[in-house]
């Protein structure tokens, strides 16, 4: 699951987007969170979604739970590069 890469790290890297891990972090560009930034808490291969941190909705009962969001109503600002393999994939 992929989503865009903001235009700093376009340049950087010479790619337009990248695969989502677990500590991006990322801008909400699409929908009623839109403009909202936080790391990505969880990648959910299945349903093809992700939450981010500061993007909830609340319930009823007023408890707050994450908002699944899709990859590509976000923007990648800044990767977890704590993977060698990964900045070596991203540099290539």
């Amino acid at each position: 699951m992929s989503a865009p890469l903001s235009e700093d790290l376009q340049g950087k890297y010479a790619k337009r987007n990248a695969p989502v891990r677990k500590g991006d972090t990322v801008t909400v560009v699409r929908g009623d969170d839109k403009g909202k930034e936080g790391k990505v808490r969880t990648v959910d291969l299945k349903r093809e979604r992700i939450t981010v941190e500061g993007v909830v909705v609340a319930r009823s009962d007023l408890s707050e739970v994450p908002r699944p969001i899709h990859p590509s109503n976000v923007v990648i600002k800044k990767l977890e590069l704590k993977d060698k393999l990964r900045e070596s994939a991203l540099s290539r």
